[in-house]
């Protein structure tokens, strides 16, 4: 379909330079500075015009703003209700019920878990490996001790050289190891044997039954039972069995079964989350205070950092969210924070009973206090220098983690702080001594005065308004959202609601003018057409080939908010295939009913009425914007006309640009013939709209 998609390319690519993948190295530090200053103070030469939006129309850019994309009818339901007050209804995401969504998360059991339970429940290879070296014993839950001997197991067949990876295929390696081969033969026979002696039980039997099968054939069971099968026995599990399963199916390191949940959930709260406004808030948030899952410990440390430091304060105050964020050991690792030592501290061998010891190495660890400033809160030119930065760091010290590698706890640790006064931001902070907790004071009271900077009300004003309105904003609303945070103390709601009340978020400059990222698009894709998304793993692998894999952002910066990033030809060809699979049934796992968007469409559009038939008895339907779709007259047009028709109401919410309705004509007419069948027409129809520049915007 690659030769489908040229000429909408040509229409929705940018003028704009794509950048490079920020997940793909990490940042140097001059063009941080650089991106960060950028994003102070780039001001576009073209304001948005301040032609005000109707009431439709403001529903409409609030929906898109605020949601990941309207679903059908969303549009009419908050007209009907008043944008506004559904605005604040979603501002108190508590009193909106969520049991659909919440049925589908209960499929994820960590995504409850403290870190230490999910480290538990899916072990990584140090723990096994502790375990083996009896450093660590073993859980007394039977059945995660019967997880735990399936490692143990693996785990020594690997260091004894007697075990290759789960799930090779013997074709591979038969030539040269017949042995191997003999025993991967011999496993999947076991396999297909267990398969039906568990199938033959009560399916509330089966796990027990599986525990307790010789440790040998868990491992062949698991690893080796076929797809249907395995398909079949999982969607019968319960949760915590699937859990239980999936753990003794993975090779020795099975920890990233808590990465794999906790992607496929982001997914699915962006699409079947009612808390809106809550899900666009967090990952606003995590994107502004971003962790990258795959530093360390932090794929056990993210699931909370997620669920009890970003969307629970994502509507709250600023300096709570900066405190919970500051404290959380998801941040502490992925900015080295829990490393950094104070040079005169007793951590580092100074002691003022012995002023004769010898001092040690271990110093200042800058990553974090840098990157808290810099992109955190003030911003790079908030008037800090690198003498800030040190001192920063140093009042720091001490902010460590617990037995990181083994999912402990945030903890000031004293014996670590730098003792004595500092100076920092022009404030000398209270001097602190090494027994006691007045160094844990000294960085609660940086991070307040940073929470209540008027720098820091700007630049963040600044990212929050570059998300909703416009890659550049207007100056005069950030302005004025930056003095809403300082009245309010850093109010999030408040912030919010002068944005969205503000001249600018509802004026014609600002509609539909921001391109949708990789996860708005798939998101919204879902949304837009009400598909279920029945196979959010598939969709996560999807968003990995895109460009923006969940928790994936390896920089500070987090993925990119702007179109600089998203609007090239490759990014827009990976859209277009997505759409097309998608549209045309072959997307992995998943459903897709063209024929009930169509109709949804027809059914929200009253306006378009049956203006009689043509010669070859086709109904015909009148519509204006047809009027300049070659081939067509303007005021009678044919059923494909109409459903394109149909599909720009729905999809889009308004007409497509008259060059594009020509490009999709001419893609049609080259590619559906007479014998077609008319779901392939529509499917296909349905993927160019999906894929037109006008669905690349929000």
């Amino acid at each position: 379909m690659r030769v489908v998609f040229t000429a909408i390319l040509a229409l929705a690519v940018t003028p704009l330079q794509a950048q490079s993948d920020p997940a793909a190295k990490q940042r140097p530090k001059p063009s941080a500075h650089a991106r960060a200053a950028k994003s102070r103070s780039s001001v576009s030469p073209k304001q948005p015009i301040s032609i005000p939006l109707n009431q439709r129309e403001r529903t409409t850019q609030i929906l898109n703003r605020f949601t990941f994309g309207p679903r059908p009818g969303d549009v009419d339901r908050v007209l009907a209700l008043g944008a506004d007050k559904w605005f604040e209804q979603q501002l108190n995401p508590d009193s909106i019920t969520d049991d659909a969504l919440n049925k589908r998360l209960a499929a994820y059991p960590t995504l409850t878990m403290t870190p230490e339970q999910a480290l538990t429940a899916f072990p990584d290879r140090a723990t096994i490996k502790a375990v083996a070296d009896e450093k660590l014993q073993p859980p007394a839950d039977p059945s995660l001790a019967a997880v735990y001997e399936v490692q143990l197991v693996k785990l020594n067949q690997q260091e004894t050289g007697k075990r290759k990876d789960a799930g090779a295929d013997p074709a591979d390696s038969s030539a040269n190891d017949p042995h191997f081969a003999e025993q991967v033969n011999r496993d999947r026979a076991a396999a297909t044997h267990i398969a039906g002696e568990l199938f033959a039980l009560p399916k509330e039997q089966r796990m027990a039954a599986l525990i307790k099968l010789p440790v040998a054939d868990r491992i062949a069971f698991t690893t080796y039972v076929s797809g249907e099968q395995r398909g079949l026995l999982l969607s019968q599990f319960t949760p915590r069995e699937r859990e239980l399963f999936n753990a003794m199916a993975a090779n020795i390191n099975s920890s990233s079964q808590i990465v794999t949940e906790l992607s496929q959930a982001k997914v699915l709260r962006a699409i079947l989350s009612e808390r809106q406004v809550q899900e666009v808030m967090t990952d606003f948030w995590f994107n502004h205070f971003n962790v990258f899952i795959g530093k360390n410990s932090d794929q056990w440390y993210t699931t909370s950092y997620e669920r009890d430091v970003i969307r629970k304060n994502a509507l709250g105050k600023f300096r709570d969210l900066l405190l919970a964020t500051a404290t959380s050991p998801a941040m502490m690792v992925y900015l080295d924070n829990w490393q950094s030592v104070g040079p005169n501290s007793i951590a580092n061998g100074v002691n003022p009973a012995r002023p004769n010891a010898k001092k040690g190495n271990r110093g200042l660890n800058e990553n974090y206090g840098r990157e808290l400033m810099e992109l955190h809160t003030v911003g790079v030119d908030g008037g800090y220098t690198q003498a800030d930065v040190t001192a920063l760091s140093a009042i720091l010290t001490g902010w460590t983690v617990d037995r990181p590698h083994q999912a402990g706890l945030f903890v000031f640790e004293p014996r670590r702080h730098e003792p004595g006064p500092k100076q920092w931001m022009g404030h000398k902070m209270e001097a602190s001594t090494v027994s006691d907790q007045t160094g844990m004071k000294e960085g609660i009271q940086a991070l307040t005065l940073l929470a209540a900077s008027p720098a820091t009300a700007h630049f963040v004003s600044f990212k929050l308004a570059q998300r909703f309105v416009a890659d550049d904003p207007p100056p005069a609303l950030v302005d004025r959202m930056a003095a809403t945070w300082l009245s309010t103390d850093g109010d999030i709601k408040a912030i919010l609601r002068t944005m969205v009340e503000s001249p600018e978020f509802n004026s014609r400059g600002s509609f539909r003018s921001k391109v949708k990222t990789p996860f708005e698009f798939v998101a919204s894709a879902f949304r837009t057409t009400a598909t279920d998304p029945v196979n959010p793993g598939a969709l996560v692998q999807t968003l990995k080939t895109m460009g923006m894999q969940p928790y994936y952002a390896l920089p500070p910066t987090g993925y990119a908010i702007t179109a600089d990033r998203w609007m090239n030809s490759s990014a827009l060809v990976a859209r277009l295939n997505f759409a097309y699979l998608l549209t045309s049934g072959k997307f992995p796992n998943q459903k897709f009913d063209s024929e009930h968007v169509l109709a949804i469409g027809l059914m929200s559009q009253p306006s378009i009425v049956a203006a009689g038939t043509s010669k070859s008895t086709q109904p015909v339907y009148r519509k204006a914007a047809f009027a300049a779709v070659p081939g067509t007259s303007g005021s009678a047009v044919s059923g494909q006309d109409f459903a394109l028709s149909l599909l720009e109401s729905s999809l889009v919410g308004g007409d497509l640009s008259a060059q594009t309705n020509e490009l999709i004509h001419q893609q049609l007419g080259k590619l559906i013939t007479p014998s077609s069948a008319p779901t392939d027409s529509l499917n296909l129809l349905m993927a160019l709209v999906m894929g037109s520049p006008e669905f690349q915007m929000r």
